[in-house]
């Protein structure tokens, strides 16, 4: 346990000295020693001795202390109220938070009230929305082996989204913790740890994974675990993370009976997208935190207008479909909401009316709904008939689909309507909240409170006239209940029968005995009558709880369409094209970046074909010119087809690929102590390694991290293996002129560059690709118009002198001959030792502080000789 966590031994040695609520504190401490438990004061969640300097430390509260016969000990707390800002602050920093609520009423009890952890909060199983922040899933995930597989399974505890799979494979586990970008992650016995730092590992119970305790809280979940999973890894996964979240809702009283479905799925079944590429393509989060505009692909395509739509849309984006009867399905749907410009537009306007179904469904199953989410959740049901009826008429089959699976719910909606005021309060504790006329003892007790509460409002009128006195007033609070009041000079005129309450400065407070007896009357109907309401109200809110699969199946249906709402929105209103899939390469015509043309006043639309007999393409050109954005437009392009949209061109007949991999630059892992180099190699070995005849592959500049000489090798070597073992797709950006002849060598590659005009010493980019290979780099011409000094840029060309570096005049095709002399370039002389010690250094093995020093050590003794 930490330290930091539990309260000290003076506490738990003299356990029998403590006040009976630190005794409850100590025990529930000792019970969750895991976490740092906030335990409920009144109105304040407070932490003791060590965990309150925690408390204090991190939430930046007021550290005060208390003493009693253990001493004096630290204390301090946050109010309840606004507790999940404090609790993200610990959960930032790295704690475990178990939240201890009182669970009696302490007007109701004579000792000391009853406290039990209600819930722990972890990252990944985050369930209220102040902490969640967004639309976006929140997952945590298990991983566990068996028999040399490794078995995976995601959960959103919030939503009740639920996936499992497996592999023999590591980088296949990597790769779907990729896909999912879980917040948290629990380890099986003996698994190695293939999370790599991405998320928060917590430490569980090994017993959670055993293979038959896992089988059976499947089963009492999903029914017989073999009628869903494959493998053993898979159920031992799916046990394990169902037992947590168990534990994160307080024990075994913690199930989740909202979780009615469990999806077992098969990793090639979708495109593969692993954490390089969706980094590299900026898919959801950008790679540079300067220039430009601060968008990503799904901020371009994102015209959802719900939150279930939203984290529909990031799912999609993260498994792109690679089956082509259900890409096709998706395009029909898009293509028939294209040319039905009034129906998408109604549809849009419906769905911006839709709450966030599966949060609340959620809710109202762990019965922390208030009357508020079941108006919220009626009147999103009440939206699902007019949905229906906007879609009658369209002719796509899986709109049709969804529409059949909008199940209108009549049921649910009028219990709803019935039961819950139309403007109920947040408090389902204080009455309010039950409709007049659903339940006839409840409007009884109601009206024997309002029939009282009128016999006073009319007390002060007859008792006006009665005594004579006309400054005298009725009226009540907390303390003392209803009174009448009498200014002092009026005492001598107050009846017999007027009994003192209370005595003011200036005034007398009294009642009678039947104002009492009506007083008694009106408390006894109002504290009978908000107990029946929130008796009716859990009853109501069950009752909608155990139709919680239906409004899942509605919600998932919802999300679908408005994804697929968006993406006809986005297409009709970009010029967005319905792209052909199931083809044999890539031909695009007239093909945009859909992001940069976003950001940019013009953009210059590209064509690509890349087909079975020219399947690899080296590109050509200066820096600036436009390399990395066309590789990036033709990935993101494929990835928007297979997910279902549109795409930017004037037209697109693509092949399905089943994996993009992407090699487009790389920074130093200093923490891992990894160069450039390496991080770019380990990026090359997985390409290399996974890469199919039907997979993407991006290249750009490989082996920039090391000599000209080294790079020229082994760009060389990665483009013949591609081309000759592998066959994928692929899309190699080079400097390396060099190249150039290689592609021409080979029969499945071509040569393409980006044009450059060059008048007298400056250059612009059309930014337009060509045949051929690019007649030279520009590199000192791109220099100048990038912002580089003119001192320096002059200094350059002098240095230049007539002729560029590899000896041609500017503008001269490379020499033919180049990649035959590329190990001939001569070297300058050895100054023996310092070249002996530089040949003899393994830089793979350096980390960038290392290479750093022993550099400036080298350049310093090579300075002296």
């Amino acid at each position: 346990m930490d330290a930091a966590l539990g309260p000290p031994a003076k506490m738990t040695d003299r356990r029998e000295d403590l006040t009976p609520m630190l005794r409850q504190y100590v025990e529930l401490t000792e019970r969750y020693d895991d976490a740092l438990v906030l335990f409920q004061s009144g109105d304040f969640y407070k932490g003791f001795c060590e965990a309150a300097e925690v408390l204090a430390r991190i939430c930046e509260v007021t550290l005060t202390e208390r003493e009693d016969s253990t001493g004096t000990y630290a204390m301090t707390g946050v109010p309840i109220d606004n507790a999940e800002s404090y609790i993200e602050k610990l959960l930032d920093a790295g704690y475990r938070v178990a939240i201890a609520d009182q669970v009696e009423d302490p007007d109701e009890v004579s000792g000391v009230v009853e406290r039990a952890v209600t819930r722990i909060i972890t990252p990944g199983t985050l369930t209220e929305d102040e902490l969640l922040g967004g639309a976006e899933n929140n997952y945590v995930a298990a991983l566990a082996a068996d028999d040399g597989r490794f078995g995976v399974a995601v959960l959103d505890v919030s939503t009740g989204d639920f996936y499992a799979t497996s592999t023999d494979d590591r980088e296949t586990v990597r790769d779907e913790l990729g896909r999912f970008s879980p917040a948290e992650g629990i380890l099986g016995p003996d698994v190695p740890n293939l999370f790599d730092g991405a998320c928060t590992v917590s430490p569980v119970e090994g017993t959670y994974f055993a293979t038959d305790r896992a089988a059976e809280r499947v089963g009492e979940y999903f029914g017989t675990p073999d009628r869903l999973l494959a493998t053993d890894a898979e159920v031992r996964a799916c046990g394990a993370l169902l037992a947590y979240a168990e534990y994160a809702r307080g024990g075994e009283a913690g199930r989740l009976d909202y979780l009615n479905h469990l999806t077992r799925y098969d990793p090639r079944a979708y495109m593969v997208l692993d954490a390089v590429a969706l980094e590299s393509l900026e898919i959801f989060e950008r790679r540079s935190v300067t220039g430009g505009a601060d968008l990503t692909l799904v901020d371009v395509i994102d015209e959802t207008a719900s939150a279930l739509g939203r984290r529909r849309l990031t799912e999609w984006l993260r498994r792109p479909l690679i089956d082509r009867d259900r890409i096709e399905a998706r395009h029909a749907a898009v293509d028939a909401l294209v040319s039905e410009l009034q129906t998408r537009e109604r549809l849009h306007e419906l769905l911006s009316d839709v709450y966030d179904l599966e949060r609340l469904i959620s809710r109202v199953s762990r019965s922390r709904a208030d009357a508020r989410d079941l108006r919220s959740l009626k009147d999103t049901l009440d939206v699902i008939p007019e949905i229906k009826a906007a879609l009658d008429g369209i002719d796509a089959p899986l709109l049709t689909d969804l529409r059949d699976r909008l199940d209108e719910m009549d049921d649910v909606r009028g219990l709803i309507d019935d039961a819950i005021a139309a403007d109920p309060p947040t408090e389902i504790t204080e009455g309010g909240i039950i409709s007049e006329g659903y339940d006839d003892r409840l409007d009884e007790l109601r009206a024997t409170e309002r029939e009282g509460k009128e016999w006073i409002t009319d007390l002060e009128e007859s008792e006006r006239e009665r005594t004579g006195i006309d400054s005298l007033k009725v009226g009540h609070n907390a303390v003392h209940g209803y009174y009448i009041e009498v200014t002092d000079a009026n005492v001598d005129r107050v009846p017999e029968d007027y009994q003192r309450r209370q005595t003011l400065k200036n005034a007398e407070r009294y009642y009678t005995p039947e104002l009492k007896e009506r007083e008694d009357e009106i408390l006894r109907a109002e504290g009978q009558a908000d107990d029946l309401e929130y008796e009716l109200f859990v009853e109501v809110r069950d009752d909608v709880a155990a139709e919680s699969e239906r409004v899942q199946a509605v919600a998932d249906a919802v999300a679908n369409l408005d994804v697929l709402v968006g993406f006809a929105t986005v297409a009709a209103e970009r010029d967005y094209c319905r792209p052909s899939v199931g083809g044999d390469g890539i031909d695009i015509e007239g093909g945009r970046h859909p992001v940069v043309e976003r950001t940019e006043d013009a953009f210059v639309p590209n064509d690509t074909h890349l087909d079975d007999d020219a399947c690899l393409a080296v590109i050509t050109g200066p820096n600036m010119s436009g390399k990395s954005t066309y590789m990036r437009q033709v990935a993101l392009i494929s990835i928007l087809a297979q997910v279902g949209s549109f795409v930017p061109a004037e037209s697109a007949d693509l092949r399905i690929v089943d994996r993009v991999f992407t090699r487009v630059g790389a920074s130093d892992d200093i923490a891992g102590g990894r160069s450039t180099f390496m991080v770019e190699m380990s990026e090359l070995a997985t390409i290399l390694e996974g890469a199919t005849a039907n997979s993407l592959v991006l290249l750009d500049e490989v082996g920039r991290g090391t000599s000209t000489t080294d790079g020229l090798a082994i760009a060389q070597a990665v483009t013949e293996f591609i081309h000759d073992e592998v066959g994928a797709t692929t899309l190699f950006a080079t400097h390396h002129h060099e190249l150039t002849e290689v592609a021409a060598d080979l029969n499945g590659a071509v040569n393409r560059h980006f044009r450059t005009e060059q008048a007298g010493e400056e250059v612009s980019f059309p930014y337009d690709i060509a045949t051929g290979p690019a007649a030279a780099s520009y590199g000192v011409e791109v220099a100048g118009v990038a912002g580089v000094p003119d001192t320096v840029v002059g200094r350059s060309r002098e240095l230049l002198g007539d002729s560029t570096p590899d000896g041609r005049e500017p503008g001269q095709e490379p020499d033919r001959t180049a990649t035959e002399r590329g190990s001939e370039t001569p070297e300058e002389p050895d100054r023996d030792d310092v070249v002996a010690e530089l040949r003899s250094l393994s830089v793979a093995e350096m980390t960038p502080i290392q290479a750093l020093n022993t550099l400036a050590d080298l350049q310093r003794r090579a300075d002296r000789e």
